[in-house]
């Protein structure tokens, strides 16, 4: 029988044939809810499974392989109150005016008659040295270190020494206190104790208004022999010093980490207007290193105030002017947080009972509105009297320095002042937003 002819087979082209393709029912509604539940179930059990070895496996993980995390203790610096030192004081004259004169009589009769020698002498001044020595266990030396390159593009380490004291123990780390210009340029910061340790240190907080820092050291950084020797010098009251009081320098008073210099106090400056406080100002004959940091000390071994730049610089004085450190603890207890110290920045005074008869409101007049400041550049003035901050009001530097103590930095404080016109006082209201010092 003959082939039948097919075009096709010539040119090598393959045949069609008849192909099917299975094609899926669609899922019902009653198959899409029940699929959808089974996938909602799995996804919430495998989301619990996850979560619950997620929840067991992190605390091994981190206690094996990172180590526990410990919270950072909060450094709590009690306040003095000058009042309480004034009603003491009174309490102590009242008393002693009531002893019965024929004691003191006996005591003057007995100093008249005693013939003081050298040995007792030398040994008022050995006493004195044994404090000293304790003190300067709690003084360090900080190291600021500057990375620099010289002409040839190699680099080159820079350092500063300033002194410093150790303030407080937290247990996981010591925190020093140090002039700002210790850290104020740095590259990083190292902190020696005693002769030779020497540990890296770490900037906690800085005050630039009043050029003071707080820089700390890890204690696991540190071997057990420094832990035994360093000491921590208590915070001591400012308000009960007078002029007369013996007090030490320690830190730098000769331009040298741990020299020392005696002298007494000379006078006390009481009511001194610096920004946002009231502040009292010791004066002392010591020698003092502003820069490099020098620290004045009680007789207890209290530290009672620092060095710091004269206030007032049209004055020229001989005598060292000294920061107390009673009135700075608010802003100190800050800085050893790790917190910014807030700052209004006005320079002020309580609007006085003989100013108000002479028609001042009550509040706080502005002698000068820090330039640049945040009360500055929310559009107070000099002259302008702050009568109220947000709803409470302001009668005196205490109730205002009280409440600086309490604002955070960023917040927006509606600030009320009476400002003088021609004729009269106008109540302008201002949004101050706190900054740091």
């Amino acid at each position: 029988m003959p082939e039948l002819h097919d075009p096709k087979k010539e040119r090598g082209e393959k045949r069609n044939f008849i192909t099917e393709k299975v094609v899926k029912r669609p899922l019902t509604r009653r198959q899409l809810v029940k699929r959808g539940l089974l996938f909602s179930m799995a996804a919430f059990l495998f989301g619990t499974v996850a979560g619950v070895g997620f929840s067991i496996a992190r605390p091994l993980t981190e206690r094996y392989l990172i180590g526990e995390k410990k919270e950072e203790p909060t450094v709590s610096i009690p306040k003095d109150d000058p009042a309480d030192v004034t009603m003491a004081a009174s309490a102590e004259e009242t008393e002693t005016e009531e002893q019965s004169e024929p004691i003191e009589e006996i005591v003057q009769s007995a100093m008249e008659s005693y013939r003081f020698t050298v040995g007792d002498l030398n040994s008022i001044i050995s006493s004195l040295r044994v404090q000293v020595q304790k003190a300067n266990n709690g003084v360090v030396t900080v190291h600021s270190v500057q990375q620099e390159t010289d002409w040839f593009d190699n680099p080159v380490e820079t350092t500063g020494l300033y002194a410093g004291v150790v303030i407080a123990d937290t247990s996981q780390e010591l925190l020093i206190l140090t002039p700002e210009s210790a850290v104020a340029y740095s590259d990083s910061v190292r902190v020696t104790f005693g002769d030779s340790e020497e540990v890296t240190g770490r900037v906690k907080q800085r005050d630039r208004i009043s050029g003071m820092a707080v820089v700390s050291a890890a204690v696991e950084d540190l071997s057990e022999t420094a832990l035994q020797n360093v000491a921590v010098l208590p915070l001591g009251n400012s308000y009960t010093v007078k002029e007369g009081d013996m007090v030490i320098a320690v830190g730098g008073p000769a331009g040298i980490v741990h020299s020392i210099d005696y002298g007494f106090i000379s006078y006390v400056q009481k009511n001194v207007q610096m920004v946002d406080q009231i502040e009292r100002v010791l004066y002392t004959g010591v020698g003092a290193d502003v820069d490099k940091g020098t620290f004045l000390l009680n007789t207890s071994g209290e530290l009672i105030g620092w060095a710091m730049t004269p206030h007032q610089e049209e004055k020229s004085s001989p005598m060292t002017e000294i920061r107390c450190v009673s009135g700075y603890k608010g802003i100190l207890e800050k800085l050893s947080n790790g917190q910014e110290a807030p700052c209004f920045g006005i320079i002020g005074q309580s609007v006085s009972e003989d100013m108000e008869a002479g028609g001042l409101p009550k509040g706080i007049y502005v002698m000068s509105a820090v330039t640049d400041g945040p009360a500055y550049n929310a559009g107070i003035q000099n002259g302008d009297i702050i009568t109220r901050i947000d709803d409470k009001e302001m009668g005196s530097m205490k109730d205002f320095q009280g409440m600086v103590d309490g604002m955070q930095c960023g917040q927006v404080l509606l600030v009320t002042v009476q400002r003088n016109g021609r004729d009269q006082f106008t109540e302008l209201q201002f949004q101050v937003t706190v900054g740091a010092r």
